[in-house]
C-alpha cells in the first residue's frame, strides 16, 4: 500500500507513474515502460511509441483510466501527456483515489483472514482450544494491519489535501 500511494498518488505527476501503468496488448498485460520510451519536458511527459505504434489505442485507454487526472495528446506516434496544474479539485482527486487504494487493501487483508480462520476451522488434528487461540491471533493480526493501512490513509489524504491535524 505504501508503494502504491508512493507510485500513484504525488501531488504533482511524475514519469514514475506513468512507467508502471498496465497496459492490456495483444492479451498479455505489459508496463508502459516496456511498450514507449518514456521521457519527461517541463510541462509533459512524453511516450515515444514507435517501436509498438499498434499498442497506441490500448495506451490511451490505459492512460485515460488510470486516475491520474490526464488527458493524453497524440501526435502521430507520439504521446503527450501534460502535467495537470495542482488545483484542490486535483489534491481532492488524489485523496479519493488513496481511499479506494486503501479499500482494495483493507479488501485483501480481510479476504486473506476470512481464508486462513475457514482453513482453521476445517483442522480436525488440533484440539478447540488451539483453533480459536489461532483465530483470535490472526484476528489481532489482521487488526494491526488495518490499523497501520488506516493511518497510512489519513497521513496521505493530510499530505495530499494540504491539510495539518
Amino acid at each position: 500500500m505504501k508503494a502504491d500511494f508512493i507510485k500513484n498518488l504525488t501531488v504533482r505527476s511524475t514519469s514514475g507513474s506513468v512507467e508502471q501503468l498496465l497496459v492490456k496488448f495483444d492479451g498479455k498485460e505489459y508496463e508502459m515502460q516496456e511498450l514507449a520510451q518514456i521521457s519527461r519536458k517541463p510541462k509533459f511527459i512524453v511516450l515515444n511509441v514507435a517501436g509498438f505504434p499498434t499498442a497506441i489505442p490500448a495506451i490511451l485507454k490505459t492512460i485515460q483510466q488510470s486516475g491520474l487526472n490526464i488527458n493524453p495528446q497524440q501526435d502521430g506516434t507520439t504521446i503527450f501527456l501534460p502535467i495537470p496544474k495542482v488545483t484542490k479539485e486535483h489534491r481532492e482527486n488524489l485523496s479519493k483515489n488513496a481511499k479506494a487504494i486503501f479499500i482494495r487493501y483493507r479488501d485483501e487483508i480481510k479476504d486473506t483472514r476470512n481464508k486462513v480462520v475457514k482453513s482453521l476451522k476445517k483442522k480436525t488434528d488440533m484440539s478447540e482450544d488451539a483453533i480459536r487461540r489461532m483465530q483470535g491471533q490472526v484476528e489481532a493480526l489482521c487488526e494491526k494491519y488495518l490499523k497501520e493501512a488506516e493511518s497510512l490513509l489519513e497521513t496521505k489524504q493530510n499530505e495530499l489535501t494540504g491539510s495539518q491535524d
